[in-house]
This record gives C-alpha cells, sequence and structure tokens, in this order.
C-alpha cells in the first residue's frame, strides 16, 4: 500500500482501533469476497473524487484499514475479482455464487459480505437473492469516494456490512445492500445519483432499514421468494443465456431491435416509455421475433412502478416484468431460460421473484 494510501486511511483505523471491546469466543464468522470497485479505489490525490481507479486495493487491505472489524467479526477474505464493477462478466458472477454456496454450507461461516464497484452492484445483489442457497446474511458493500478521498465512505460502509452479515437478525432476509447506514433488499434497490453517497434507494417500498453502531434494526422485510426459496440451481451451469435490453426513445428505428433479435439473443428485455410501452415499429418487430422463438418481456425506463397486462401485448404474446427495472428484468429472464422457454411459466416466475 503506497504512502498516500496509509495516511488517507490511518487517522480513520486509530480511530476506530479501541471502539468495540471483543469477546473472540463469541465473534461471528464472516467471509469478504471482494470483486474491486471504487471501495477498492484509489487516485493521486485525497481530494480526487471522480477521477479514480478502481479495483486497486485487495480484500486484505480492506480489512487492515477498518482495525476494528476484528472486534466485531472473525473475518475472513477472498479475491473473487478486482475490477470497475462495470467489468464484471457472467462467468464472476458463477464463480462468485459458487464460492458463496460453497462457504455458507459450512460450520466456519455465519455470513458473507461481497464487496463491489456500486455501478452494477444492485444486479449482483438480485442475482445472488435468486441462486444462494441458504438463509445466512449474505451482504453488498461498496463505496462512492475512493480509499484515498477525504471522508471515503468505504470504511464505515464496510464496517456496517461486517456487522450485518454477522448478525442473526438479518438471516433469512436474502440478499441485501448496506450502505449509507441504511440496509435494502437485494430486488428492490437501486442506484439513483452518479455521484452522491446516498445514492442507493428502495423507490417503491423504502429501506428495510438501519444499521445503529454497526447493529441491524429492521423495520419491513421483502415478500417476494428468493434465496433457498428459489427454483434456480447454478451448481452445474458454466455459462447463462444471452439477455439483450432495448431502450424505447421516440423515433428510433428498428436498428437496434433487429441487431439484439439476429444477435443469438434468446430474450429481449424492452426498457419501454411509460408503463412498458411500445410504438408501433417496436411492436412489429417484436411480434415477429415472439414468433421466431425468443421471449419479448416489456419493463420500463422510468425507474419505478409496476408494468401491467395490456391486451395488445399479451395477445402477441409479449409479457410484462412486474416492477423489476430492466437490468433486473434481464437477470431473472436469464435464470428463468435455463429452465423453460414456456410463456406461462415465465410469467409466473416474474410473478414469484
Amino acid at each position: 500500500m503506497n504512502a498516500l494510501i496509509q495516511s488517507s486511511l490511518f487517522a480513520f483505523a486509530l480511530s476506530l482501533l479501541f471502539t468495540f471491546p471483543a469477546d473472540a469466543a463469541n465473534l461471528p464468522k464472516v467471509t469478504i469476497l471482494a470483486t474491486g470497485g471504487t471501495i477498492a479505489g484509489t487516485a493521486a490525490s485525497n481530494t480526487q473524487l471522480t477521477d479514480y481507479k478502481a479495483g486497486e486495493l485487495t480484500a486484505q487491505q480492506l480489512i487492515d484499514a477498518v482495525p476494528s472489524i476484528s472486534s466485531i467479526a472473525e473475518v475472513k477474505a477472498e479475491q473473487i475479482a478486482n475490477v470497475a464493477s462495470g467489468s464484471l462478466r457472467f462467468s464472476d458472477w458463477l464463480k462468485l455464487a459458487k464460492r458463496a454456496n460453497e462457504i455458507l454450507a459450512t460450520s466456519e461461516c455465519d455470513g458473507i459480505v461481497v464487496t463491489h464497484g456500486t455501478d452494477t452492484l444492485e444486479e449482483t445483489a438480485y442475482f445472488l437473492n435468486l441462486v444462494v442457497k441458504s438463509d445466512k446474511p449474505i451482504v453488498l458493500v461498496g463505496a462512492m469516494r475512493p480509499a484515498t478521498a477525504i471522508s471515503a465512505d468505504g470504511p464505515l460502509n464496510l464496517l456496517n456490512a461486517v456487522g450485518v452479515a454477522g448478525s442473526p437478525e438479518a438471516r433469512g432476509k436474502g440478499a441485501l445492500v448496506v450502505m449509507n447506514g441504511q440496509i435494502n433488499a437485494a430486488r428492490e434497490v437501486t442506484k439513483t445519483n452518479t455521484l452522491a453517497v446516498e445514492t442507493f434507494k428502495t423507490p417503491d417500498f423504502g429501506f428495510l432499514g438501519y444499521v445503529m453502531d454497526y447493529k441491524p434494526v429492521f423495520y419491513r422485510t421483502t415478500t417476494r421468494k428468493h434465496t433457498k426459496g428459489t427454483e434456480f440451481d447454478i451448481s452445474k451451469l458454466t455459462s447463462l443465456p444471452r439477455v439483450d435490453i432495448v431502450y424505447q426513445s421516440l423515433d428510433a428505428d428498428e436498428a437496434m431491435h433487429k441487431a439484439a433479435v439476429s444477435s443469438g439473443a434468446e430474450g429481449i428485455i424492452q426498457a419501454g416509455t411509460g408503463c412498458g410501452s411500445l410504438s408501433d415499429l417496436s411492436l412489429g418487430i417484436l411480434t415477429d421475433a415472439v414468433k421466431k422463438g425468443l421471449v419479448i418481456m416489456r419493463s420500463s425506463r422510468v425507474g419505478s412502478g409496476e408494468v401491467t397486462p395490456k391486451g395488445k401485448y399479451d395477445d402477441v404474446g409479449i409479457m410484462h416484468t412486474d416492477n423489476l427495472n430492466p437490468q433486473k428484468a434481464r437477470i431473472l429472464l436469464t435464470l428463468a431460460l435455463t429452465l423453460t422457454k414456456d410463456p406461462k411459466e415465465i410469467q409466473r416466475i416474474f410473478a414469484t421473484y
């Protein structure tokens, strides 16, 4: 770790060093699976908040920057990847999820924390929410400021995430996103601001609870099935089906639709206007795509709210995605296609998860 990183993190580390009394015999066992992102990012200056390199620090360096973590949990760390989250691939997801399932199945782990870049954090969180086969907590955490920044948010976010992951109260609640002192459900949370530390919000329902002194306080829970309650099994998968997202905008031509149809995609999520509306041109192209065997589903570019059934779309086999945003609808359809292409079954899956 270079001198700038050390100087930026040392003061915060010292302030937390003796904050919590340790009872080593009773500490929960938490494994951190690191994937990179801003939380592991560095810059040339501690006032450089936007132009930095993500995925520079290792998982162990993140832990070392917050010595008080050892007072609230027995922590181990593994490096799954170390990149900006927009560079993660499905292969990384499968590696991460399979490793999480292996660790959670042992008595040596009470919960998992995944450190992650914020740009696609909500997508990884929802994927894990659907494929992790344990009721032990799995918590995703990131940061909006690099580790070298003044007032870096990563250290406290990480401390809170470890506290939640090691808590009995977080069991059975599915994958969680813990940032900025708030706990959000993986299915419902989304990134809402490009720079603000309070970027992660749940537009329709609000967050699940707070983190108080590194401990969770829950006020509600999600009702959709998750983790142990899902029908998805990735244990033998080495790849995932291709599903593309096509964005609906005024006076858009057919080029993007045709590219998706001809690219080998098995499904298309249409990010429609308003309540998942399609232009007449889009409707015609996607109706033909359904006839060719593609699975087509309507989501919305709005950012919140339910996409409801509509006869003119349903009648030609174009389905709807409930209240999932396009990127999360893509994940659920991708997993659904590992099981079926039957429209009724896929619509049931979207009503279930």
